[in-house]
């Protein structure tokens, strides 16, 4: 974590994200933080987070005794949180400190955002703050944690869900792909494009796919679907059907369905209908406001259907989501 951390002096309305680190806590989901809300971001051209990290202890042992994390905040910086990440580990069976929970509790009460990866809705749920609320965690866990919380309602077949100001991904890697969920939330596509270009990954994976992914083995793997989803999205604007995508790719469509659900863990058309959402928040970020034209180009046909779509996806209307991110906003 040497790299240009955003860890300095708040800027006067940054938002601040602090992580709850505790003892035997997961590595890969404290980096995957770090990554998308601790570095800063000078090809944006502004600080996008204020980030820190507190632990309850000056020094705690991360998972298995990996390493050892000192040199920390305290957990009195969970109090000064827009967005609170919780802790996660391995050992759900064993109890959180209170203190943590108190702090989880206490930033639930004054409005902060909770976000919780993997086994982080366990932490969550053990707060109380989960009860009666849509959660995720890690299928491996899904039984165990329905049967110590049942009045959460669990979706154990997705990769993350945003339940408005609590959310949770389903495991390590969904941890990256409900970040940059967060990222586009706040900053628009085209800020959270940037950050994924930057990390070398997916810019969109939509929280309603599948949490696992089997793949099989074949004989002869599976040619990459990589060529059939560039040919797409160089034709957002344009119809296409599923069977379209199978004549280029020159399998059945049978055969076409299988691969995106195995590479992608979607379907052609869910698939499609991402890109073009991406696309359409990008044309209205960069200063297109007419949404009939914005449809069109993005290939979602008639300004009705993109504002269906995209209050079904961001939670908020064309207009808002120009008055949000467009040019001149704030």
């Amino acid at each position: 974590m040497a790299k240009e951390s955003s860890h300095h002096t708040q800027a006067a309305g940054t938002h601040r994200v602090v992580v709850i680190v505790d003892e035997n806590s997961n590595p890969f989901e404290l980096g995957c933080a770090t990554e998308i809300f601790g570095l800063r971001r000078p090809e944006i051209g502004r600080e996008l987070y204020d980030f820190r990290l507190c632990s309850p202890e000056p020094s705690l042992t991360m998972r298995d005794g990996f390493f050892t994390l000192t040199g920390v905040a305290g957990l009195e910086a969970a109090d000064t949180a827009d967005t609170l990440i919780v802790p996660n580990r391995p050992d759900v069976e064993v109890p959180r400190r209170p203190a943590v929970l108190d702090a989880i509790r206490r930033a639930h009460g004054r409005g902060a955002r909770l976000v919780g990866f993997c086994s982080g809705a366990f932490t969550l749920a053990e707060a109380g703050v989960l009860d009666g609320r849509r959660a995720t965690a890690h299928w491996q866990w899904a039984g165990s944690f329905r049967s110590r919380f049942p009045a959460v309602h669990l979706e154990s077949d997705v990769l993350f869900v945003d339940d408005g100001d609590i959310l949770t991904a389903a495991g390590s890697a969904a941890a990256l792909d409900l970040g940059l969920h967060v990222v586009r939330r706040d900053h628009g596509a085209e800020v959270a494009n940037s950050v994924s270009r930057r990390l070398v990954f997916a810019a969109h994976r939509d929280g309603g796919q599948r949490q696992f992914v089997e793949r099989p083995m074949p004989d002869l793997p599976d040619e990459s679907l990589a060529p059939i989803l560039v040919w797409a999205q160089e034709r957002l604007d344009s119809p296409l059907t599923v069977a379209d995508f199978a004549r280029r790719a020159s399998v059945s469509p049978a055969t076409l369905h299988r691969r995106f659900r195995t590479q992608l863990g979607t379907t052609p058309l869910m698939w499609l209908t991402g890109e073009r959402l991406a696309l359409a928040c990008r044309l209205i970020e960069r200063g297109e406001s007419r949404f009939e034209v914005v449809a069109r180009l993005s290939g979602l046909g008639t300004a009705t259907n993109l504002r269906a779509l995209m209050r079904r996806e961001t939670g908020i209307t064309p207009s808002a989501y120009k008055r949000r991110f467009g040019p001149g906003a704030n």
